[in-house]
């Protein structure tokens, strides 16, 4: 696969078919438009974070399922190889380091968010939980009405089914890892 945009394509049409379902259907029930989703299965499209997630929320499927390549026994990440997803103007920068896969139920994320960086996630599927991991900076996590300042070193584990917000408004770049589980 030579760029993202082909790989979301592929990985858009097989799934859609694999559901029996046409474009009209699929943007009804993700709320994209039908030629944004023609456009996205020809590879002409380069689509944001946040449509990707409309999309599979939609059909209802893992983010990752979009990104991802068949697997292998063993795995070995290399970062630097990844084509990473970028949100906010690029201060967010986001790697699916282990994508969804059915039989595991969970997928892994890396995020970099610079300083002044946000990234919004709409409410997962019920049962879905987030499990969170700074190593480095600070973060600032808004679940619902509730904010959380998690340190360097320090985690956080949460229903995933709540708007979140995700935010670095200090002077460091915060790193972290996400673990995302989905409920069977």
């Amino acid at each position: 696969m030579d760029t993202l945009n082909e790989l979301i394509a592929e990985n858009l049409k097989k799934i859609r078919e694999a559901k029996k379902l046409s474009l009209d259907n699929v943007a009804k029930l993700s709320g994209v438009s039908k030629s944004m989703l023609d456009q996205l299965e020809r590879g002409e499209a380069n689509l944001t974070l946040s449509s990707i997630w409309k999309i599979a929320n939609g059909l209802k499927i893992s983010f990752t399922q979009f990104v991802s390549i068949a697997d292998a026994d063993i795995e070995v990440v290399d970062m630097f190889d990844m084509n990473p997803l970028l949100e906010d103007e690029g201060r967010v920068i986001i790697y699916p380091v282990f994508p969804f896969d059915n039989s595991r139920r969970f997928e892994v994320y890396s995020l970099t968010i610079k300083p002044g960086g946000c990234l919004s996630i709409k409410p997962y599927l019920p049962g879905t939980e987030e499990f969170i991991r700074v190593h480095s900076g600070k973060l600032i996590l808004c679940l619902e009405n509730k904010e959380f300042i998690i340190d360097k070193d320090n985690s956080i584990r949460f229903k995933s089914d709540i708007f979140q917000l995700y935010k670095n408004i200090y002077h460091e770049t915060c790193a972290l890892s996400m673990l995302i589980h989905y409920p069977t």
